[in-house]
This record gives structure tokens, C-alpha cells and sequence, in this order.
């Protein structure tokens, strides 16, 4: 059994890749089965490249390809996969410690996986344009709600050369997202990169970030070579175009691997309420003091955010964007909640045409007059 062997081949060869106690009882049903453990760290239409005891292998989804978009094998899943055979295949992902979700764009309101089993997201922030703290607090309640530590990492600090303004631009960052660490790093000086490296040594780091925020420099810089692509940013606007097409998990010669991921356009959350809570914690917090339990923060009387807001300890435009959020939200699980009564009343009309079916058969045909 692999989780027993002392050779080279054996799953200890994964501890880079993130291997430890609890995946080792995890897998331990599937080897005794004759399978082998892997990492995921890349899919690929149908196929995938997994990290595994013996290498690299590439392997086939297809057996495990379900109709629910959020157990698609996913990068940095752990899987069970075939000991040998062309092609190998996946058979079985173990359970996910960490997903990170947004929801698609689809009518469906489906959420998608940006990655799986992530112990820190690493959010890309680029100082090449003006600070969006609306975004910073979206991608904020995005990772807290997978289970992951956010790192929001201000790029391209050498463009902010004047320390008190970027003192300013890291305290506003900070500001935006309570209980979350604000890192300012270059990759051209070098500065902050020790640093960000140290944090990231171990576990699993997933990094996030608008096209153009400067991910794929980042990641160079972490690995240590030129893995991903990297283009210049449109002067026009100062964004970027995709470098990034795939999801691909890194290890970094400093211990942890990382999760490179395309540049995201639109963040929409997907079942994000703890998030949003924890990435708006201080007004939560003031809630609690509200006369009212039920308090909407408008006009109410006894108010403590309202209060908050008037003696200038709460920014008015936090409680905006707390409201957005929530609202996004609350209409995502209106319409996940319409499409499963939807499916529900398909399935139960199926059931009654399959024992419509069911009774004529076991009645024969009917006998015309």
C-alpha cells in the first residue's frame, strides 16, 4: 500500500505539494483498492496533470465528470488516480478542506471553482491604477467564505515612490478589509518579496487578481523563473490582457506551492454570506448593539452603525458597499433557490410519467371496444 512504503515512489514524495497526516487517512480506503494518491495541478479539457508518487502523470476526468459544476476536478484537488494503464485516469476526488467560489455568469446561477484546498488567497492588488477598495472588499468576502486566509498584496509598489503616500494607500487598504495582513511588494526592486515568501512557506497559497494586476510577475518573482507569460498592460486604461489561461499549482523553492489563476473581470459571489460578514466584521459587530435585532441601518432609532457613522468611526461608503454585497447575495440565492424548486418539480414529473409508464405496462394494453 502506498501510504506504507518507505521507497521513493511513496506519497512522502507529495509533502511538497502539500501531503500530510490527514490526506494520508483520507486516501487510506482508495489504497487499499490498488489506487495511488496525486495533487491536481492543472485541468486542461477533460485531462489533467497530477502531481503523484511516481510524477507527473496525465490523467482522464471523465469518470468522474458530474452534472454539479462544483465538483469538477478542479486544481489543487486531491485525487485517487490509476497505479498504471494508458491512459490512467481519476478515479475519485478526496473531500475538499478549502474551495474557492464565484458564481458563473449562466443562467443557472451556478458557482464555479477557482481552485481547491487553498490555506492562503493571496490577492493581487496593482498600484499601477487607482485603488478600488469596492473590489478589494469583494475579493475580500470571496476568500474568507472558501475557508482560506485572504493576503491582500499591493503590486508594483516601486510606482509609489513617496513613502507617505503609500503608507496612505496600504492604512485605506487595511482599512477596507479588518483582520486581513496588507503587503506592499515589487517585483522590479524586489521589495516585500522576502517577506511574502516567508508567509507563503507553507500550506497552499491561491493567487487572485484582476488582468493586469501584476499575478504572473508575482508568481516569476515567488518561483524563482519564468513560468507564466507576462505582458505589458494597455496604457489606455492600465489594465491587461490574460496571461494566464489555466489554473496551475507551483511549488516555491521556499517551501508551500502556489495556485497561479487567469485574471478575473467579474468576482460575483456565490453563497457568500459568512464572507461578506467577516469581511465587513466592524459593522457586524456594531449590529449587535442595535436597539433593534432587526435593525436595517437606515433610520432607525438606536442605531449603533448609524451612530458609527455620524461621530466619523464607520466610512459611510463601508456600509454601502456591505449593502451591495448582501444584496448581490440575497438575489443569487433567490434564483439558486428557483432553479432547485425548478429541478425539483422536473424530477417529480418525471417520476410521474415514468410510473404512468410503469402502471400501463404492468395493466398490458388496452382492449378497444
Amino acid at each position: 500500500m502506498f501510504h506504507t512504503s518507505p521507497d521513493p515512489a511513496s506519497p512522502h514524495a507529495l509533502t511538497a505539494y502539500g501531503w500530510d497526516d490527514g490526506w494520508e487517512a483520507a486516501f487510506a480506503p482508495y489504497a487499499d483498492q490498488g489506487l495511488m494518491p496525486g495533487r491536481v495541478i492543472r485541468v486542461d479539457r477533460g485531462l489533467c496533470d497530477v502531481a503523484t508518487p511516481l510524477g507527473t502523470v496525465r490523467a482522464d476526468t471523465e469518470l468522474v465528470t458530474p452534472r454539479d459544476p462544483m465538483r469538477i476536478v478542479c486544481t489543487g484537488d486531491w485525487a485517487a488516480v490509476d497505479a498504471e494503464g494508458d491512459p490512467r485516469h481519476v478515479r475519485t476526488l478526496l473531500p475538499r478542506r478549502t474551495a474557492l467560489v464565484r458564481s458563473t455568469s449562466s443562467k443557472r446561477s451556478d458557482g464555479q471553482v477557482l481552485a481547491a484546498n487553498a490555506d492562503h488567497a493571496v490577492i493581487a492588488v496593482s498600484l499601477a491604477a487607482e485603488l478600488d477598495l469596492g473590489r478589494v472588499e469583494r475579493f475580500t468576502a470571496l476568500a474568507w467564505e472558501s475557508g482560506a486566509q485572504p493576503l491582500l498584496v499591493l503590486t508594483k509598489a516601486d510606482l509609489v515612490p513617496d513613502p507617505a503616500t503609500l503608507a496612505g494607500l496600504v492604512s485605506d487598504t487595511e482599512a477596507a478589509a479588518p483582520g486581513v495582513r496588507v503587503l506592499p511588494v515589487s517585483a522590479a526592486t524586489g521589495e516585500g518579496l522576502e517577506a511574502l515568501g516567508a508567509l507563503l512557506a507553507t500550506g497552499t497559497s491561491v493567487l487572485l487578481g484582476q488582468s493586469g494586476a501584476g499575478k504572473s510577475t508575482l508568481a516569476n518573482a515567488l518561483v524563482g523563473e519564468a513560468v507564466q507569460d507576462v505582458r505589458a498592460i494597455r496604457d489606455s486604461d492600465g489594465k491587461g490582457r490574460h496571461t494566464t489561461t489555466t489554473r496551475d499549482l507551483l511549488p516555491l523553492p521556499s517551501g508551500g506551492v502556489l495556485i497561479d489563476t487567469p485574471g478575473l473581470r467579474g468576482v460575483g459571489l456565490w453563497d457568500a454570506g459568512d464572507g461578506v460578514a467577516q469581511a465587513f466584521a466592524e459593522i457586524e459587530e456594531l449590529a449587535e448593539r442595535c436597539r433593534f435585532p432587526d435593525c436595517a441601518h437606515r433610520s432607525e432609532p438606536g442605531c449603533a452603525v448609524l451612530a458609527a457613522i455620524d461621530e466619523g468611526s464607520l466610512p459611510e461608503r463601508r456600509l454601502a458597499s456591505y449593502r451591495k454585497l448582501l444584496r448581490e447575495n440575497e438575489r443569487l440565492a433567490a434564483r439558486t433557490d428557483a432553479r432547485l424548486r425548478s429541478e425539483m418539480r422536473r424530477d417529480w414529473k418525471q417520476r410521474q410519467a415514468l410510473g404512468r409508464h410503469m402502471m400501463e405496462r404492468k395493466r398490458g394494453p388496452m382492449r378497444k371496444p
